[in-house]
């Protein structure tokens, strides 16, 4: 059974950062691509971040991109996402998710209508 679980939200001042963790089983990080997506009220889910293990391909949305770090701790299974100078339109609920597959661009490609599995979410919000 796959399972992702993501964490590390909260509140923090805008300029501030957090790490965000996305804890996973069932999976082999080598056949899937990790996505890192978020969902502010009254918009739609939009992928932020990605990284393949196959290829070593990570991915950035313009959004985030210079602010923003993925990485993965095989040991822990986890992926991460660092995220640096937050802004409040950087508030909203982030997941992480799979998709089988080698490359991040996924993430951009296919959207959240692509990935294969979901974790519960974890909310974020920065404060001005």
């Amino acid at each position: 059974e796959v399972q992702l679980q993501a964490s590390g939200g909260g509140l923090v001042q805008a300029g501030g950062s957090l790490r965000l963790s996305c804890a996973a089983s069932g999976i082999t990080f080598d056949d899937y691509v990790i996505g890192w997506f978020r969902q502010a009220p009254g918009k739609e889910r939009e992928g932020v971040s990605g990284i393949s293990s196959s290829d070593g391909s990570t991915y950035y949305a313009d959004s985030v991109k210079g602010r923003s770090t993925i990485s993965v701790d095989y040991g822990k299974n986890t992926v991460y996402l660092q995220m640096s100078s937050l802004k409040p339109e950087d508030t909203a609920v982030y997941y992480c998710a799979a998709r089988w597959g080698r490359s991040a661009l996924a993430v951009a490609r296919y959207g959240y209508n692509g990935m294969n599995y979901w974790g519960k979410g974890t909310q974020v919000t920065v404060s001005s």
